[in-house]
C-alpha cells in the first residue's frame, strides 16, 4: 500500500546493513519515520512499545528478531533465551508465539554456519505468506460487500475498530483488505473509524492509511457506533483479531465486544477478518487467553502535535486517580456473523473452522 504515493511494506530486511527496517508507528500520523532494528533487543522493544503492532506484523517482527539474535550470537542457548523474551513481549496475540516456534523448528536441525540464512529465509517466507493471505482475505470479503451493494445500490457504510489495516500486517491488512478491494473495484464505500482509545490506533493509523488510499472515512468516538447502528447508518462491521479460538471466540482490541453487542442488537452483520496464523487451535476456553494489561500512562496521557514540528504528551486525568488498562477483550462466537480467512468464509464455530481448514 502507499504513503504519499510510494509503495511500502511494514517490515523488510536490508541486505546491505543486514538489519531489519520498520515503519515506526508510534510517530504516525504526524511523522513518517523508518527505523532500523539492529539487535534482538531492538525487535523486542519495538514490539513492547508498539513501534510495530497488529498480530501478523508482530509475528513477522519476532521472526526477524530471531534472525537478529543469530546475527548477534548463534549460540543455541542465546537463541532460546531470545525466543522466550520475544514471546513474552506481548502475550495476547498468538502470531508472536506461532512465528517464533516456526522459525525455531526450521533451524532446530541446522548447522550453526547455516542458521542465519535458514532463519532469514523463513522470516521472509512468513512475510510473503501473510501478504498473500491478506490479499485473499480481501477478495473473499469483497464478495460480502458486493452482495450488500447489489441490494442497497448506494454507498456502503462500514464500521471498523482499532487498526487491522496494512499497517498491522505486511500489506493489504485483514479488516481493511476487503475495503481496499471494494474501493479499487469502484464500489462506493465510506468507513466509520473508531478512534480506539487509549492509543487511538483507529484515528492515528486506520484513518491515516485510508486517507493515503483515497477511501472516504470519518473518525468517531469509540462509543458512537451504537447510535449509528440504531439510525441505520452502518451496513456492516468488520474487525481484525489477535487470537481466535477453534470454537470461533474472538480476542481483539478492547471495545470490540461492545461493538459486537450493538451490532447484534441492531441486526448489523459483524465480520472478523483473519489469517490462519491467528487461530489458536489448542486453547479451548477464552477465559484462558492471556489478556495484556498495559501501562496506565497510555490512559492518563495523550500524544499530539504541538505547533508544526513537536509531538508531545499531555496528562488528561487527575494526578491522584487510579486507572486500569486492559488491552483486549473477547467476543463470543455467537455474536460473530462469519469469519473471513484466506481459505474462505465460514461460521464462527468449531464445525465451521474445522470444515474450512480440514482440522
Amino acid at each position: 500500500m502507499r504513503i504519499e504515493g510510494k509503495n511500502y511494506k511494514t517490515i523488510w530486511f536490508d541486505k546491505n546493513s543486514k538489519n531489519v527496517k520498520i515503519i515506526d508507528q508510534t510517530k504516525l500520523p504526524h511523522e513518517f519515520k523508518i527505523k532500523e532494528l539492529e539487535t534482538v533487543k531492538d525487535a523486542i522493544n519495538a514490539i513492547k512499545v508498539m513501534e510495530v503492532r497488529g498480530a501478523p506484523l508482530i509475528g513477522a517482527t519476532a521472526a526477524f528478531g530471531i534472525v537478529l539474535a543469530i546475527k548477534e550470537n548463534n549460540d543455541l542457548n542465546f537463541i532460546k533465551k531470545s525466543s522466550e523474551e520475544l514471546v513474552k513481549a506481548r502475550p495476547t496475540a498468538i502470531n508472536l508465539q506461532w512465528a517464533v516456534h516456526r522459525v525455531n523448528n526450521k533451524i532446530s536441525m541446522i548447522k550453526s554456519e547455516k542458521l542465519f540464512d535458514v532463519a532469514l529465509n523463513e522470516a521472509e517466507l512468513i512475510c510473503d505468506e501473510d501478504e498473500k493471505f491478506s490479499e485473499k482475505i480481501g477478495k473473499n470479503g469483497l464478495k460480502i460487500i458486493e452482495e450488500i451493494y447489489q441490494k442497497k445500490k448506494n454507498t456502503i457504510n462500514i464500521l471498523t475498530h482499532c487498526n487491522a489495516g496494512w499497517l498491522a500486517t505486511i500489506d493489504w491488512g485483514t479488516a481493511t483488505s476487503p475495503i481496499y478491494h471494494a474501493h479499487k473495484k469502484g464500489i462506493p464505500i465510506h468507513i466509520w473509524v473508531d478512534e480506539t482509545r487509549p492509543r487511538n490506533q483507529g484515528a492515528n493509523l486506520t484513518s491515516y492509511e485510508l486517507n493515503e488510499e483515497g477511501v472516504p472515512n470519518t473518525i468517531i468516538a469509540d462509543n458512537t457506533g451504537g447510535i449509528l447502528m440504531q439510525r441505520g447508518q452502518v451496513d456492516m462491521c468488520i474487525v481484525g483479531t489477535d487470537r481466535t479460538l477453534s470454537n470461533g471466540d474472538v480476542c481483539n482490541k478492547i471495545g470490540t465486544y461492545l461493538k459486537a453487542l450493538a451490532a447484534y442488537d441492531n441486526n448489523v452483520p459483524f465480520y472478523v477478518a483473519l489469517p490462519s496464523s491467528t487461530i489458536d487451535w489448542n486453547l479451548k476456553d477464552s477465559r484462558d487467553i492471556p489478556i495484556e494489561e498495559r501501562d496506565t500512562k497510555e490512559l492518563s496521557h495523550i500524544d499530539g502535535m504541538l505547533g508544526e514540528n513537536k509531538i508531545d504528551s499531555v496528562q488528561i486525568y487527575p494526578k491522584k486517580s487510579k486507572a486500569m488498562n486492559l488491552a483486549f477483550d473477547v467476543t463470543p462466537a455467537k455474536y460473530v456473523t462469519s469469519l473471513i480467512t484466506e481459505k474462505g468464509i465460514c461460521d464462527a464455530s468449531k464445525d465451521g473452522l474445522k470444515k474450512l481448514f480440514n482440522k
